[in-house]
């Protein structure tokens, strides 16, 4: 949309620098199409006339006159290339969307491939043991207090750009962010968990890295820190507060060699 109010007023200005304003000594002016000093007179087409009219070049503020005209000619480049600079970052953006599948889940770019992470299978651990969260049939909520955990010490999917951007597409409006984990053994702690008892809500509490996120079509979003990652186990979590419906794509940064 503000590629196309731009091109309108590219088009605008271009059609009213076409006129000029013809300067005389005096203050006042002419509004003409374009003007010629010959010799010792300025031959000028009138706008408001509609005819070629000459006037004495000693009548004529042609200083003034020429800076204006210099004055219009860098405003209407800067706007021709601010329009141009528009389209491209609204073709980049295409031809980025693009590459990303429609199918919901996360993934990350390799060159022009895109590259899938696959959900992970979380298991949420009480004093009662662990039980496998499953998104659409969640555990029974006792009171007390958990941890949502990932299984393995460290994730399959390793980056080493601190910067990493990644890639969400959602099925349905969500929450999502970037969830710094905790290695614990044999097992990465995605949150803790507080189950409170008389209400039988669950207080869900991630340590989120703080980022900045796109949207680039309906349900896609690019995600990525706004400081970078320091080495070390994360996941794109997708979570609806107080559910414990949480998704969770790990990854993993490693220091570059």
């Amino acid at each position: 949309m503000r590629k196309y109010l731009l091109a309108l007023l590219l088009l605008v200005f271009t059609a009213w620098a076409a006129n000029l304003k013809l300067y005389l000594k005096d203050g006042s002016y002419h509004i003409v199409r374009e003007y010629q000093v010959q010799s010792d007179r300025v031959h000028f087409y009138s706008v408001e006339r509609s005819q070629w009219e000459d006037i004495p070049v000693d009548l004529v503020d042609l200083k003034r006159t020429q800076a204006e005209v210099a004055e219009r000619q860098t405003q209407l480049e800067k706007d021709s290339q601010a329009v141009a600079e528009e389209e491209k970052v609204e073709r980049d953006l295409a031809r980025e969307t693009s590459r990303i599948p429609q199918d919901p889940g996360v993934y990350w770019l390799e060159g022009n491939q895109a590259r899938v992470i696959k959900v992970a299978q979380s298991t949420v651990h009480t004093n009662k043991g662990r039980s496998v969260l499953k998104a659409l049939s969640p555990i029974p909520m006792v009171p007390g207090k958990g941890t949502l955990e990932l299984s393995g010490a460290h994730s399959p999917n390793v980056f080493t750009n601190p910067e990493q951007e990644l890639y969400i597409q959602l099925s349905e409006t969500e929450r999502f962010g970037i969830a710094k984990l905790t290695s614990k053994g044999a097992v990465r702690i995605v949150e803790n968990l507080t189950f409170m008892p008389v209400t039988k809500e669950v207080v869900e509490e991630p340590t989120l890295v703080e980022t900045f996120q796109k949207q680039l079509a309906d349900g896609l979003y690019k995600i990525w820190p706004k400081q970078p990652f320091e080495p070390g186990e994360y996941a794109v979590i997708e979570y609806s507060e107080g559910k414990l419906n949480i998704q969770t794509w790990d990854f993993a940064i490693q220091a570059a060699k």
